[in-house]
């Protein structure tokens, strides 16, 4: 009789804990805090000064927002509130700005990936035990943004040497200040060769899920890990699966990958 395919071992890792502010009170918050260094600064530096460090404010307020149209809105609120109360009298291409700012922090070619989505703490609790590792492993967050990501592989695997790769300037910039024990560097994930890593963790979109496992076949060696949170790979089984935040589960993968709808080894 044919072997039934084996069903992937399922852990269960306890649900984060996490203050939430209520909306919309980080919006609140980061516009008052614009409009404080905007009154702050006025009158002691130049218009358009004032108003790209305000803006500026808004746009990292806004990396802490969950979903496209709450970020949008903090990162704009300042200056159409500037605009519409006369608050400083610029030219028309001045308020260019805000636009600009949006788009060193979220660059365009950025968008077809996951834009920013921070790993909840807690939301790979147990990963160790589903993909041990060895003392000095090289683990790859790729698409790291802030860092979220790698605190939480830290916590998996503090024995592990740890790389974040990150397409958006600013947002690599700010992770190397928040993970100093990690080494992070702008690059683009899809260029970067990931066969030097003995793990890699990817928190993208379902519809990028496919070219991240043809990635992976090409490039990681037999026995290494990919994990991917909240989206599996299509048509794969996985060697484990978290339970994790929200519903979503955590996808554990060892290479090689098997074929479509087949068993892990």
């Amino acid at each position: 009789m044919p072997r039934r395919p084996r069903r992937p071992h399922r852990l269960h890792a306890p649900p984060p804990r996490r203050i939430v502010l209520p909306w919309p009170l980080p919006a609140v918050l980061v516009w008052a805090a614009a409009w404080l260094l905007f009154a702050g600064l006025r009158g002691s530096v130049a218009p358009l000064a004032a108003l790209g460090l305000a803006c500026a404010v808004g746009v990292a307020g806004s990396l802490l927002a969950q979903g496209w149209w709450r970020r949008g809105l903090i990162a704009l609120g300042f200056p159409l509130s500037a605009a519409l109360g006369g608050a400083v009298a610029l030219p028309a291409w001045g308020w260019l700005l805000p636009l600009a700012l949006l788009l060193l922090v979220y660059p365009l070619n950025a968008w077809r990936d996951a834009p920013l989505f921070p790993t909840p703490p807690g939301a790979l609790h147990g990963l160790q035990d589903a993909a041990p590792l060895p003392a000095g492993a090289a683990v790859l967050d790729a698409g790291c943004g802030l860092g979220d990501g790698l605190k939480a592989l830290r916590a998996a695997y503090p024995q592990a040497r740890l790389h974040g790769l990150e397409w958006s300037g600013p947002l690599a910039l700010l992770c190397r200040l928040r993970c100093p024990w990690a080494r992070v560097r702008r690059g683009d994930i899809w260029a970067t060769d990931w066969g030097g890593y003995d793990l890699v963790y990817v928190f993208q979109r379902p519809e990028s899920m496919a070219r991240v496992a043809a990635k992976a076949r090409a490039e990681m060696a037999p026995g290494r890990w990919l994990v991917s949170l909240a989206f599996a790979v299509p048509g794969v089984c996985p060697s484990a699966r978290l339970d994790s935040f929200a519903g979503h589960a955590v996808w554990i993968y060892q290479l090689p990958l098997p074929a479509d709808g087949a068993a892990p080894h």
